[in-house]
C-alpha cells in the first residue's frame, strides 16, 4: 500500500479540514484564525475567510446547501455562504473554545463540541440552540452525528466516549402531525428540557482510554465506533441495541493520536497523530498494515471524502490530500474486446454488443488492498500478464480458460509468478520484465524462463510496447526506442517521466503521456508536436482519422498532430478512455465499469479537414453542423481563412474586420453602413484605396468629412469639376485654409487673390495679382490700401506670368473612375459561398455582388462626380437641380443656407435618403461589375512567417522576426531567463537573414529573404540562412579561445568561451553527429569558463587567503581541459602547494603532471619538486580537497560537491551548483536559471 499524494498546500498549522461532497474543494481552518478554500484538483487557493479572532478548530461543508460552518477559540460558531463569500450569521453560546462543528446529514442542525464541557445542537435555519448535552466533566474534543441513525458520539478529555440518543429531539423538531393525547402534556414547558432533558439521553459511556480522548467517529454502515486518545491508542468499539463494548486496541503510535476514521470502502481504519505519522490498520486483525511519515510535521486532523476515494490530513505546515490505492483499472483493448480487471477479477467486455463476462480471479496477486497496475494481453496464446506494485513490483502470467462457464477459476501456479516493476508481451511467446533495482530487462518465455537479459542503456523507470522486438524505455529525462535483438538505441526523444504510451491502430503514431505533457511523435520517435496541460492528464486513445483524444481530470480533449488542440466536453469525474468509434467514446470509470459516452467530433474534424486542405469536407461540415463560437472564428483567422470565418459571423463589427482582412469590400461596405462609425469608414477608405476602388474611397471620405483627403483624391485623379465643388464647400464652411488649398490645386489665382483680400492679407493679395498679370485687380488693392505703386518695392521678375508653375491639367478623363485592380481568381470558399447565395436568392445590391448584368445599365450608373459639367454637390445657389453626393458629408447651419437664398432642393450635402440609396446602389453595381469574375488579392504568407511554421529552432524564429516565440523556445528548451546578453545575437541573426536592394532612386527598397536551402523552389519549405555556423565556431572561435588561454590572457579567454557558449544557442546543424559535437562543445566551454573563473579568483586571493587560493588551484586541475592547458593548471598547483609546504599535495600534482608527458624543462622542474616532497610527505595546511573522491565544483561558491551529494544543474551549460542556489542565474553562461525544468537544446530539425 502506498500514499498517492494528489495535492499539498503550505500554510499555517491546519486544525480542521472538510471536503465538499460534489466539487473538488477542500476547506482548511488554520491556527492563525484564517479559513482557506482550495481547489485540490487545480492546486489553487480560491478564497480566504478571516473573521474569527484566534485559531479556528472546526470546519464542515453542508451536504447539499452552499454553506459551511466554522468554530474557533473566540467561542463563536459562524455559518458562511461560499457563493456570496460572506458570513451569514454567528451562533453564540459556548463559554470556551469550540473544538468541532458538523452539519446533520438531513435536518437543519449543527452540532458543536466545546471546552466548556458541553455539546450544543443548533438549528441553523432558526439560528437558535435547540439542545445542550451535558455530562462530560472535561473538555469535549469532538462530537459528530451518526450518518443514518439518531445518534451522536462524543469524545472528551475525561477519558470517556459517550453515545447519545437524539431520537426525542428529532421527534420534537419534526413537522407537526395530528394532536395525540400525550401532546398537550409534552408541549406545556418546551424550555424545561434544555438541561438534563429527555430529548437527548446518554445511551452508552465507553470507558477504556487511560488518557483524554481526542476523537471518536461512527462507521458509515456497521455498529462500530473508533476513538483516538492521548494514551497513544486507537480503540475499536461495537454497539448493540442495549450495550457497547471495546473490541480491541491498536497500538503503534508513539505520541498522542489526534484523529481516527473508518475507510469508507474497505475494512480499514486510518489514524494520525503528533508522532508525525498516518497509520492504516486492518479492522479484522487490528494490526498496522502501512505507516506514512513526515519529517517535521505533526498531524492534527484527518477526514475522508464523502463520495470519492480521497483522504485529507492537516499538519503543522499545511494539508495533504491523498489516496491509498490506484483507481485506474488495469486494462487493454484488442480489436473490439476490452480486457480489464475489476475487484481483482478479470473481465472481457465486447465493445460492439456491450456484453460483459468474468473470466478468472487474480486475488492472489499482491496485497488485497493493492489493485493490479497493468495488464498485457496475448491474443495468440490467449494469456494475460498482470503486474502489481506490491512489495516493489510483481507479475503473474495467467492462461485464459477455454471454457468460461461455471465458477471462476483462480490459477495457483507459483512458477508463473515473478518480481519486476513492469511486464508486457513483446512477441507471441515472449514477454519482457523490467527489474528497476538492478536496471535489467529480462526476456522470458511462456514458462517464465529467462531466455536473455541485458542492462538498460540508461536508468529506466518504465517499459512500453513498441512493436515486434522493440521497447520504449522511459527515463527521467527522455524516452528511448530500443531494439531488443540488436541491443541498441534506435532513437531518443527528450521527454521525461513518461507514464503512459498510446499507439495508433496502424502503429504509425504514438502519444507519450506524462503528468502534464502530451508529446505526439511518429513511429521513429520524431516529435510532431507537444501539448502542455495544467490539469493532470489521465489517458488517451486514437481516432481512426489520426486525431488523439485524451482526458484530463475534468475535460475530454483532442490534439491534432500539427499541434492544434481543444475541448470536446467536460467531465464530472475522471474516466479512462479505451476506444473511440465515430461519435461513441468507450471509457472505464473509477469503479471499474465499462460504458460509453457520446461526443461531438465536429470541431476537430473541421480543423483536420482544413489542415489537410480537404475543402469539400470543410464545406460539408459548414453546411451540416452548428459550428459556431469565437474560438472557431479566431482559429480560422489565425490559419488564414477569414473568408470562411465570415460565413459564421453575425456581429457587424466582427464581420467588418473579417471582410477587410479577406479583401471583400462589398461586405465591408455593407457592415460599415450598418455600423456607421467614423473609425469603420476610415478603415474602409484605407483598404479601398489599397485595392484602387476609387468610388468607395470617395464615399468613405465623404462619410468621415475628410475634406483635405477628398481634395487630394480629386487632384490625383484629375477631377477638376469636383475640385471646384470642394472649393465652394470650403467657402460655405468658412474655412479659408481649405479654400486656399483647393484654389491652389485648381491653379485659380483669381480665387486666391479674392481669398487673400477676404482675410485682410492685402500685401499677399497684391503680390498674387501683380505676379499673375491681374493689373486692374492689383490697382484696386492698392487703392483700397491707400498706397501707390511708388510705395511698393517688388523683387525683379525673371519670368513672365505665363511661365509661373501651375498644376497640370488632366489630358484624358477615364470612363471608369476606379483604378485598375489585380485580376485574381476567387478562393475556393468564396466561390462556393457566392454560388450558395445565388441559389438561395439571398443577394442584394450592397451586401454581395450580383452576377447577372445589363451593360447599358452599368454605363448609365457610372455617372459619378466630374463626368459632366451639370453634376454638383447639391450646394444651394450653385445646384442645377440634379444632386448626386455622399449622404451626410456636410451639415450646414441655417444661417449659411439663408445667406445663399435657401433653395429647397439643395440643403447642403444632407441629401434625401432616396438619393443616398441611389448613390449606394451605383457604387455597389460598379464594385459588383469589377468583382464578378475577379477579386482583389489577399496578402499571402510572407516567407519569414513560413520559417516559424517549418522549424522549432530559436534561430529560425529570430530570423523571421518572431523574437517572442524564440525566447519562449529557449526558455522551454534550456531555461533561459536573462535575454539581455543575447540581444546582439538576436539582432545580427535578424539582419543577416534578409537583404535589401534599391531598384530606383525614387522607389522604396525591395527586401529578399536569404535561404539556407536555395535549391528548394517552394517558398513554403524554405528555411533562413545559418548565421552561426558550427564548423566556423569550432575552427575559428574555439581556436581563438584556446590561443588566449595558452597566452595567459584569462579575461579575454573567458569572454571568448562565453561568446561561443551563447553562439551555440543559435547554431543549426543537419545531422546527429554534429548535434552530438554541439553537446560536447557546451561541455568544453563550461569546463574552460569554470577553470578560468577559479584561476582568476585564485590570483586575487594568493596573498590574503593562501589556503583558499591553494584549494582553488587544486579544483582547477580537475577541469576537463586540453592536455597542454591541463599541464599549465597542474604546474601552477604544484608550485603553490610546494610554497605552502603541502608536500604531499604538491607531490600528487607533480606525478599527475609527469603522466601527461610535458616538455623537458617542465618535466625536470616537476621531478625536482617531487623528489623534494617525497622526503616529507606531509601537508602543513588541511584543504577541503579529496582527489580520490570524484567531485564537481559549485560554480557559485567554488566548493567541491562530492559524488552522491545533492546538487542542482544549469539546464543549458550543465554547470553544477549546491541545492540552495536553485532559481538563481547561472554564473557560467549568465543566461539560464539554475534548476529550471527544460526539455534540452534543439539544434537540428
Amino acid at each position: 500500500m502506498q500514499m498517492l499524494t494528489k495535492f499539498e498546500s503550505k500554510s499555517n498549522r491546519v486544525k480542521g479540514i472538510a471536503f465538499h461532497p460534489k466539487r473538488p474543494w477542500i476547506l482548511a481552518s488554520l491556527h492563525n484564525g484564517s479559513i482557506q478554500l482550495w481547489d485540490y484538483r487545480m492546486g489553487t487557493l480560491l478564497e480566504r475567510f478571516d473573521e474569527h479572532d484566534g485559531p479556528v478548530r472546526g470546519i464542515a461543508f453542508h451536504p447539499t446547501q452552499p454553506l459551511f460552518v466554522s468554530g474557533g477559540d473566540d467561542y463563536k460558531i459562524k455559518v458562511w455562504n461560499y457563493k456570496t463569500r460572506r458570513c451569514l450569521f454567528t451562533l453564540s453560546g459556548h463559554l470556551d473554545y469550540v473544538r468541532t462543528v458538523f452539519f446533520h446529514p438531513e435536518h437543519p442542525w449543527i452540532i458543536s463540541a466545546s471546552d466548556d464541557q458541553t455539546i450544543r445542537i443548533w438549528n441553523w435555519q432558526s439560528r437558535s440552540c435547540i439542545a445542550i448535552l451535558t455530562g462530560h466533566n472535561h473538555y469535549v474534543m469532538c462530537a459528530q452525528f451518526h450518518p443514518k441513525n439518531d445518534l451522536v458520539v462524543s469524545a472528551s478529555m475525561d477519558q470517556t466516549v459517550r453515545v447519545w440518543d437524539i431520537s426525542g429531539l428529532r421527534k420534537k423538531n419534526q413537522a407537526p402531525t395530528a394532536m395525540t393525547f400525550e401532546d398537550p402534556f409534552s408541549r406545556q414547558n418546551p424550555q424545561s428540557d434544555l438541561f438534563g432533558s429527555t430529548d437527548v439521553m446518554v445511551k452508552y459511556v465507553l470507558e477504556g482510554h487511560d488518557h483524554g480522548v481526542n476523537w471518536a467517529s461512527f462507521h458509515p454502515t456497521l455498529p462500530l465506533i473508533v476513538s483516538a486518545g492521548d494514551d497513544r491508542q486507537v480503540k475499536l468499539w461495537r454497539m448493540s441495541e442495549t450495550k457497547a463494548w471495546e473490541v480491541d486496541s491498536c497500538r503503534g503510535h508513539f505520541n498522542n493520536v489526534s484523529s481516527a476514521i473508518f475507510h469508507p470502502r474497505h475494512e480499514l481504519m486510518l489514524s494520525d497523530g503528533e508522532d508525525k505519522t498516518i497509520r492504516v490498520w486492518d479492522m479484522a486483525k487490528r494490526t498496522a498494515i502501512a505507516t506514512f511519515r513526515r519529517d517535521h510535521d505533526r498531524f492534527w486532523t484527518l477526514t475522508a471524502h464523502p463520495e470519492l476515494n480521497l483522504f485529507a490530513a492537516g499538519h503543522d505546515n499545511g494539508l495533504i490530500v491523498f489516496k491509498l490505492e490506484r483507481e485506474r483499472p488495469a486494462h487493454q483493448v484488442h480489436q473490439n474486446q476490452l480486457y480489464y480487471i475489476k475487484d481483482k477479477i478479470l473481465h472481457v467486455h465486447d465493445l460492439a454488443s456491450s456484453a460483459d463476462q468474468e473470466i478468472l480471479s487474480v486475488r492472489k496477486l499482491g496485497s488485497q488492498y493493492v489493485n493490479p497496475r497493468t495488464l498485457s494481453y496475448n491474443p495468440a496464446e490467449r494469456a494475460v500478464l498482470v503486474t502489481s506494485s506490491h512489495d516493489g513490483g510483481m507479475y503473474e502470467l495467467y492462461p485464459l480458460p477455454k471454457n468460461l462457464s461455471g465458477s471462476l477459476k483462480e490459477p495457483a501456479d507459483e512458477s508463473k509468478r515473478g518480481t519486476g516493476h513492469s511486464a508486457l508481451f513483446i512477441a507471441r511467446n515472449r514477454f519482457a520484465v523490467l527489474d528497476t533495482v538492478n536496471q535489467q530487462i529480462q526476456i522470458r518465455d511462456l514458462t517464465n524462463t529467462v531466455t536473455k537479459s541485458f542492462k538498460t542503456p540508461a536508468p529506466t523507470t518504465e517499459i512500453f510496447y513498441a512493436g515486434a522486438n522493440s521497447l520504449l524505455l522511459s527515463t527521467a529525462a527522455s524516452i528511448i526506442l530500443y531494439d531488443i535483438q540488436q541491443r541498441r538505441t534506435i532513437s531518443e526523444l527528450p521527454v521525461g517521466s513518461v507514464k503512459y504510451v498510446v499507439w495508433s491502430q496502424d502503429m504509425s503514431m504514438v502519444a507519450l503521456l506524462n503528468k502534464h505533457t502530451i508529446t505526439l511523435a511518429d513511429k521513429n520517435l520524431k516529435q510532431l508536436c507537444q501539448i502542455h496541460e495544467t490539469i493532470r492528464i489521465k489517458s488517451g486513445t486514437w481516432d481512426d482519422s489520426g486525431v488523439f483524444i485524451y482526458c484530463t481530470l475534468n475535460h475530454i480533449k483532442y490534439a491534432l498532430s500539427q499541434g492544434d488542440n481543444g475541448i470536446i466536453r467536460t467531465l464530472e469525474q475522471p474516466v479512462y478512455l479505451t476506444r473511440i468509434k465515430g461519435k461513441t467514446l468507450f471509457i472505464l470509470d473509477r469503479d471499474g465499469n465499462s460504458r460509453s459516452i457520446t461526443i461531438d467530433p465536429t470541431e476537430y474534424r473541421f480543423k483536420l479537414a482544413l489542415v489537410k486542405k480537404q475543402y469539400e469536407e470543410v464545406l460539408h461540415i459548414i453546411r451540416n453542423s452548428n459550428l459556431v463560437g469565437q474560438a472557431i472564428i479566431g482559429y480560422l483567422q489565425k490559419k488564414g481563412y477569414p473568408e470562411i470565418a465570415l460565413h459564421f459571423v453575425k456581429d457587424h463589427q466582427t464581420r467588418f474586420e473579417l471582410a477587410l482582412e479577406c479583401g471583400n469590400l462589398d461586405i465591408a461596405l455593407e457592415t460599415a453602413q450598418a455600423l456607421d462609425k467614423t473609425e469603420s469608414w476610415k478603415k474602409l477608405g484605407t483598404e479601398a484605396l489599397r485595392q484602387g476602388n476609387y468610388k468607395m474611397v470617395e464615399m468613405a471620405y465623404q462619410r468621415t468629412k475628410d475634406y483635405d483627403a477628398l481634395s487630394f483624391l480629386y487632384l490625383t485623379s484629375g477631377n477638376e469639376t469636383n475640385l471646384r465643388q470642394m472649393l465652394k464647400i470650403a467657402e460655405l464652411r468658412g474655412d479659408p485654409m481649405s479654400r486656399f488649398q483647393n484654389a491652389l490645386y485648381l491653379g485659380d489665382y483669381q480665387e486666391r487673390t479674392r481669398l487673400l483680400k477676404d482675410v485682410d492679407q492685402l500685401p499677399l493679395a497684391y503680390l498674387t495679382a501683380k505676379s499673375r498679370g491681374l493689373t486692374e485687380e492689383a490697382e484696386n488693392i492698392l487703392a483700397a490700401a491707400g498706397k501707390s505703386e511708388e510705395d511698393i518695392k517688388l523683387p525683379t521678375a525673371t519670368t513672365s506670368s505665363t511661365d509661373l508653375p501651375t498644376p497640370p491639367k488632366p489630358v484624358i478623363q477615364l470612363e471608369d473612375p476606379n483604378w485598375p485592380l489585380l485580376t485574381v481568381s476567387k478562393s475556393f470558399f468564396e466561390g462556393a459561398f457566392a454560388k450558395e447565395h445565388q441559389q438561395n436568392g439571398a443577394i442584394n445590391s450592397v451586401a454581395a455582388p450580383s452576377f447577372g448584368y445589363d451593360d447599358g445599365d452599368i454605363e448609365e450608373a457610372s455617372g459619378a462626380w466630374g463626368d459632366d459639367d451639370n453634376d454638383d454637390f447639391g450646394i444651394p445657389g450653385i445646384s442645377s437641380g440634379k444632386t448626386n453626393g455622399g449622404g451626410d458629408l456636410l451639415d450646414l447651419d441655417g444661417g449659411a443656407e439663408n445667406a445663399l437664398g435657401g433653395d429647397e432642393e439643395g440643403g447642403g450635402w444632407d441629401l434625401d435618403d432616396d438619393i443616398k440609396a441611389d448613390l449606394d446602389a451605383e457604387i455597389s453595381q460598379a464594385a459588383a461589375q469589377e468583382t464578378a469574375e475577379f477579386v482583389a488579392p489577399t496578402p499571402g504568407t510572407s516567407e519569414s512567417q513560413v520559417w516559424t511554421q517549418n522549424s522549432p529552432l530559436a534561430a529560425d524564429h529570430i530570423a523571421s522576426g518572431s523574437f517572442e516565440s524564440a525566447m519562449q523556445a529557449l526558455n522551454r528548451q534550456v531555461g533561459i531567463v536573462n535575454f539581455e546578453p543575447l540581444k546582439p545575437y538576436f539582432l545580427s541573426i535578424y539582419q543577416a537573414s534578409r537583404v535589401s536592394v534599391s531598384p530606383l532612386a525614387s522607389s522604396p527598397a525591395l527586401s529578399f529573404c536569404l535561404r539556407r536551402n536555395p535549391e528548394e523552389s517552394n517558398s513554403r519549405a524554405s528555411l533562413p540562412a545559418i548565421v552561426y555556423d558550427f564548423q566556423n565556431i569550432v575552427s575559428t572561435q574555439l581556436q581563438a579561445g584556446y590561443k588566449a588561454f595558452s597566452s595567459g590572457r584569462l579575461a579575454a579567454a573567458e569572454t571568448q568561451f562565453k561568446s561561443i557558449l551563447r553562439s551555440i544557442l543559435f547554431t543549426v546543424v543537419t545531422n546527429q553527429a554534429d548535434a552530438d559535437e554541439v553537446a560536447q562543445l557546451i561541455d568544453i566551454c563550461r569546463e574552460y569558463i569554470v577553470g578560468l573563473t577559479l584561476e582568476q579568483n585564485r590570483r586575487t586571493l594568493t596573498s590574503s587567503e593562501p589556503k583558499r587560493a591553494l584549494e582553488m588551484a587544486a579544483y582547477f586541475t580537475h577541469c576537463q581541459l586540453q592536455t597542454p592547458h591541463l599541464q599549465l593548471a597542474l604546474r601552477q598547483a604544484s608550485k603553490q602547494a610546494f610554497k605552502l609546504k603541502n608536500f604531499s599535495t604538491a607531490s600528487q600534482f607533480s606525478r599527475r603532471l609527469l603522466e601527461l608527458a610535458p616538455p623537458k624543462a617542465v618535466a625536470d622542474e616537476a621531478r625536482q619538486i617531487q623528489s623534494v616532497c617525497e622526503r616529507n610527505l606531509n601537508d602543513e595546511i588541511e584543504l577541503n580537497y579529496d582527489q580520490y573522491n570524484p567531485f564537481a565544483v559549485c560554480s557559485l561558491t567554488f566548493e567541491p560537491i562530492y559524488k552522491g551529494s545533492p546538487k542542482m544543474d544549469c539546464p543549458f551549460c550543465h554547470a553544477s551548483y549546491k541545492p540552495e542556489n536553485e532559481g538563481k542565474l547561472c554564473t557560467v553562461c549568465q543566461v539560464a536559471q539554475i534548476g529550471a525544468n527544460a526539455t534540452g537544446l534543439r539544434v537540428m530539425i
